[in-house]
């Protein structure tokens, strides 16, 4: 007897544009600002550690599955320095995981039930609405004023509900580079305050913002902070996505759910990675120096395009820079991006992935999260457009 056809629970989810573009780019040659992802390697300190740990007997094995303690002591430690809060325990709030991605994923499925509505705000990360739906949530999208990417918070508040069980922030943001104010989060707690819900806070490129401003965190606002999962990421930190670790911050009984998801899922992130993030993060100056390391190559990229016929937007945080392109083209997004790769040799994104019904406002987004040769030699190639 056959086997009965299976049923996808994401049947209009098809390969992610970052695999697509990044795989055009290989294939063609191109230069790829499309995947974010840097082109140099983490700090010698800390392959240096990892080395180190690799060699070290016993440091092969499980790691206790909310991370190993030291770890999770100094990322107490660096969150009580960075943001002047009071330490978080590391024995309740904080959870090492596999990147950011799986913090997400496991809030996610800890929290939301088939019929709870969850607020994203538009344009986001395409893993946010799959992962919603893959718990039987439903997303409510609520749309990032355009050019500057700003909340309006008049169209979060007519959002929620009582069905509104999370809202997802990211910032710095992805893909826009955006970033949310202390005032934003001000507003946004002022509107749950007589709600139960909760915030999940994307904050991976939080040692990204630029022009003298300083990162907003929802860990900042107690009244945010107790209802908040607020997510970091190693990989984005120290230049190292391959390693996937992560983590999340959030009050203990946030903390246990979490946990209870993240035991059956990956239970527990690569143990010598751990012992070596550990010994680095006692040194701030490695993330202390990432504003001006990454606003060099903003301002080098964007100096670099001077010239060219593409409209570069504000970026004040992350390592992406938005571009519109209609002196160019009329063309679609999608076909824009793959038009570049294959004609000019470098690989972008459509800022239509970043939007559930693929809405196209003529953008594309470059990565400069790259060498300074590597933004010379894209640059160069973009100006013949």
């Amino acid at each position: 007897m056959p086997l009965p056809l299976l049923t996808s629970k994401l049947p209009d989810v098809g390969t992610s544009i970052f695999s697509v573009m990044s795989q055009l780019a290989a294939e063609c040659g191109a230069i790829n600002l499309a995947q974010g992802f840097p082109d140099y390697d983490p700090p010698q300190a800390l392959t240096d550690a990892l080395a180190r740990h690799a060699r070290t007997p016993g440091h092969h094995q499980y790691a206790p599955m909310p991370g190993l303690p030291r770890l999770r002591e100094a990322i107490s430690q660096k969150t009580a320095a960075v943001y002047g809060v009071a330490a978080p325990n590391p024995d309740t709030e904080i959870t090492i995981t596999s990147g950011a991605t799986e913090a997400l994923y496991a809030v996610l499925a800890a929290v939301v039930r088939p019929g709870d509505e969850v607020l994203v705000l538009e344009p986001a990360y395409d893993l946010y609405g799959p992962a919603i739906r893959l718990q039987g949530g439903i997303p409510v999208y609520v749309p990032l004023r355009v050019p500057e990417f700003s909340p309006d918070w008049d169209l979060v508040k007519a959002a929620l509900s009582p069905r509104t069980r999370l809202i997802m922030l990211n910032t710095p943001h992805n893909p826009s580079g955006a970033v949310l104010t202390a005032q934003d989060l001000a507003t946004l707690a002022a509107l749950l305050a007589n709600t139960a819900t909760l915030v999940l806070s994307d904050e991976v490129y939080e040692h990204m913002v630029f022009d003298g401003q300083q990162h907003a965190s929802a860990l900042q606002l107690p009244e945010l902070a107790e209802r908040s999962f607020v997510l970091s990421s190693f990989g984005k930190t120290y230049h190292a996505t391959g390693w996937k670790v992560g983590y999340c911050i959030a009050p203990p009984l946030l903390t246990a759910e979490v946990r209870r998801v993240h035991q059956f899922l990956t239970f527990a992130v690569s143990t010598p990675a751990q012992h070596a993030l550990a010994d680095v993060l006692a040194d701030a100056e490695q993330y202390q120096t990432l504003p001006d390391f990454y606003q060099h190559k903003r301002d080098l990229f964007a100096g670099l395009l001077q010239g060219s016929r593409f409209e570069l937007l504000p970026a004040p945080g992350s390592y992406f820079q938005l571009a519109r392109y209609d002196q160019i083209s009329a063309e679609a997004d999608v076909d824009f991006a793959r038009r570049l790769t294959r004609e000019f040799g470098v690989a972008v994104i459509p800022v239509s992935a970043f939007y559930h019904d693929g809405l196209d406002q003529g953008l594309i987004r470059f990565c400069f999260a790259k060498r300074d040769e590597t933004l010379a030699l894209a640059a160069e190639r973009l100006r013949a457009v």
